[in-house]
């Protein structure tokens, strides 16, 4: 059987495809085909017999019993169509079965999950692997088999050191490993893949066509993402799941460079939860055109230069800027133990353990402003969520949380595994391609009891900058997302300085900045600027909040400082997870940014070649 975490897979399109497909977690859809109801699923079946005779016969003479047995199967129907100038680049159609396996030793309080041992990484994922595609019940059972044999062997020894670890710790951990939930029972029919709604590939064609009229952008390339999973969960505890749902996205991006040599860019994303939901060909065809100006400005517009005061985030901005701070940030359960300090500290940034935690009834926010994540709500203004889930990857119903309110912190976003301050799931346990559960937001809103219009707020942001006596302030358009920016930048130290830890004060990257001038109140762009140290505590000292909210979609990564895409986790295979961020305008009093800096590039030696 094949084995290794499917995180190790290889880069290539289709593996990040396969990996953002599995970051669909479970929330279900109106279905294009449904499997009839009454039929048997071979696959619930071998699931149900294999736990059952494991749960009777699994074991080593004097050795523990597992008290926690755990299958996850997904399947997963990938079609993606990718095209440039007008001409298909590719058109491919896969199908996959994954399975995860996860056996515990111990109990509630002490297991052997949550622990990094000094030979690294080995065991930690578990058993996972790829499994036949035919639904087999012999297949499939022989695979489970062997799995969890294998996955309670590693538990045995994985326990052993981690109870020798713990005794030589001053101060042992009093944090459970893992909480109690009630058993749930969700069996949803079958949503079966469906790629004929539209012509996806004569779609691809016309819509990057439209970049023939830019022989200046380089680079360019619309792809089509089309997703279909069902997502199996059962387990000891009584819990049985099976959910469907699909996911269709368009991303779009191009690149050039300015005249003195610059490398820049711009990308268009769309998401929906079904295929037929996507924007037409005329909508996108309008979209890329202003993405292609948006480029060609950019190409013509004076270098940034450095700069500290005022700046004002419109709400596309304010939500991407939100994303990336708040994010990995919100998670209130422990990290791993670790043997190592190397591997401590890299099990504290993966297992998402939160700067708010300690900080518990205290002033978080500013006054006002009330933030909660809400994986029930479906909808915002009359446009699906993509973030929106029924059930979590853990089989515990999602749940509505308000993390701050009126600035103060009331609660953090919880999985399975507990954190000092809370000990139960609020149906927050998320997880891209069958791996580790951990808190993760769904729908993130950020909202003020008292939002100002959008001529108050920028009345207020001219005031700020004439009491700074400011020829000119900066303005934030849109941000950037680093998982296109790590694919079409060359110098990745600059994209690596962005991963400053989620909260952290990493650089967080703007696509679009412009100079607000006082006088006239004109608008410039320029290009090359960097928002450097913008953390958590300066949310604290936001100036002022608009009220005209926006949704942006966006695939969030459980490893904090990264942001992705439908391509997967920012430089990483992983695949991303829905998320939305729900926000408006936001005026911060000082922010520092770097002006443009490093080695220009020596822009083609030849023009580009016509194009007709």
């Amino acid at each position: 059987m094949e084995r290794g975490p499917p995180v190790s897979r290889p880069a290539t399109v289709r593996g990040l495809l396969l990996a953002m497909a599995c970051a669909l977690l479970m929330a279900g859809n109106a279905p294009a085909q449904v499997a009839q109801p009454g039929e048997v699923d071979h696959t619930l079946r071998a699931m149900r017999d294999e736990l059952q005779r494991s749960k009777e016969r699994l074991c080593i003479e004097n050795q523990e019993r597992p008290f926690y047995i755990e299958y996850r199967l997904l399947d997963v129907d990938v079609k993606t169509v990718m095209a440039a100038f007008g001409a298909l680049l590719n058109s491919t159609t896969s199908r996959n079965r994954f399975m995860s396996v996860d056996a515990r030793v111990g109990d509630y309080l002490l297991d052997s999950s949550n622990f990094v041992s000094d030979d690294g990484f080995r065991g930690f994922i578990g058993s996972s692997g790829q499994v036949g595609i035919d639904r087999d019940y012999d297949s499939l059972r022989q695979d489970l088999w062997l799995a969890t044999d294998q996955a309670y062997k590693e538990a045995l020894v994985r326990l052993s050191r981690k109870r020798a670890y713990i005794q030589s710790l001053a101060r042992p951990p009093d944090v459970p490993d893992f909480s109690r939930v009630e058993p749930l029972v969700m069996i949803n029919p079958r949503l079966e893949a469906d790629w004929t709604s539209r012509n996806w590939e004569d779609e691809a064609k016309a819509v990057s066509s439209i970049f023939r009229k830019y022989p200046e952008l380089y680079g360019t390339r619309v792809t089509y993402y089309l997703i279909y999973t069902t997502q199996y969960l059962m387990n000891s505890e009584g819990t049985q799941v099976r959910v469907s749902r699909s996911l269709a996205g368009i991303e779009a991006s191009a690149d050039t460079q300015s005249g003195d040599g610059m490398r820049l860019h711009n990308f268009f994303s769309h998401y929906a939860l079904k295929p037929a939901d996507l924007p037409q060909a005329s909508a996108v065809r309008d979209a890329l055109e202003r993405m292609s100006r948006e480029l060609v400005a950019l190409r013509a517009s004076p270098p940034a230069p450095d700069y500290a005061g005022p700046v004002l985030f419109e709400a596309p901005a304010s939500a991407a800027l939100l994303a990336q701070m708040l994010g990995p940030s919100v998670a209130g359960a422990r990290p791993p133990l670790a043997m190592q300090t190397m591997f401590e500290q890299m099990m504290e940034r993966l297992g998402g353990r939160s700067e708010w935690i300690g900080r518990l009834n205290t002033r978080v926010l500013p006054p006002g402003v009330t933030l909660r994540d809400d994986p029930t709500a479906k909808e915002f203004k009359g446009a699906p969520l993509i973030g929106s889930y029924d059930v979590d990857e853990e089989g515990v119903r999602a749940e509505r949380v308000t993390l701050v309110e009126d600035g103060q912190l009331r609660n953090l976003l919880m999985s399975r595994r507990p954190g000092p301050e809370f000990g139960r799931s609020n149906g927050h346990g998320r997880a891209a391609f069958l791996s580790e559960p951990k808190p993760t937001i769904s729908n993130l809103f950020f909202e003020a009891t008292q939002g100002e219009s959008a001529a108050d707020l920028r009345k207020k942001f001219i005031e700020a900058c004439k009491l700074e006596g400011r020829e000119w302030c900066l303005k934030v358009k849109r941000m950037d997302n680093p998982a296109l920016s790590v694919q079409r930048q060359d110098d990745f130290a600059e994209v690596f300085a962005s991963m400053g830890g989620g909260g952290g004060a990493g650089e967080r990257p703007p696509l679009l900045v412009a100079r607000v001038y006082v006088a006239d109140g004109r608008e410039e762009l320029i290009r090359g600027a960097k928002i450097l140290g913008l953390n958590l505590r300066a949310l604290r000292k936001i100036e002022g909040v608009g009220n005209d909210p926006v949704a942006y979609a966006f695939f969030q990564n459980q490893a904090p400082g990264f942001a992705g895409t439908a391509l997967g986790a920012f430089g990483s295979a992983q695949g991303g997870i829905p998320s939305t961020v729900i926000a408006p305008s936001l005026l911060l009093s000082d922010v520092e940014v770097r002006g443009a800096r490093g080695e220009p590039r020596r822009p083609p030696l030849v023009p580009p070649p016509p194009l007709n």
